[in-house]
């Protein structure tokens, strides 16, 4: 399972979401695979994931996440990808 924030561009638009495949499901921001929130603003670049090895945890990790102040998600991913480089061929290559 992994929480992901995907973006259009850094310190744009932020997307949070929660999956059990995250290679997939970036594969299908990415493409626009799916009409939507992402689809709409052009959010295609991954940003910051973690993984966890339970779904219920991923679950409740993504809920947070959402309820937090932007300012803070802002924080977390400048800790951890303060270029905020686009992280899908980390993904992707596995």
């Amino acid at each position: 399972m992994a929480v992901y924030i995907m973006t259009n561009r850094p310190d744009g638009t932020l997307y949070i979401g929660m999956t059990s495949n995250l290679q997939h499901r970036v594969w299908q921001h990415r493409t626009h695979a799916l009409p939507g929130f992402t689809d709409r603003y052009n959010l295609n670049r991954l940003i910051w994931y973690e993984l966890h090895s339970e779904m219920r945890v991923a679950i409740q990790r993504e809920k947070s996440l959402k309820r937090w102040r932007r300012a803070w998600k802002v924080s977390l991913i400048q800790e951890n990808n303060p270029a905020w480089q686009d992280l899908w061929t980390e993904v992707a290559v596995g």
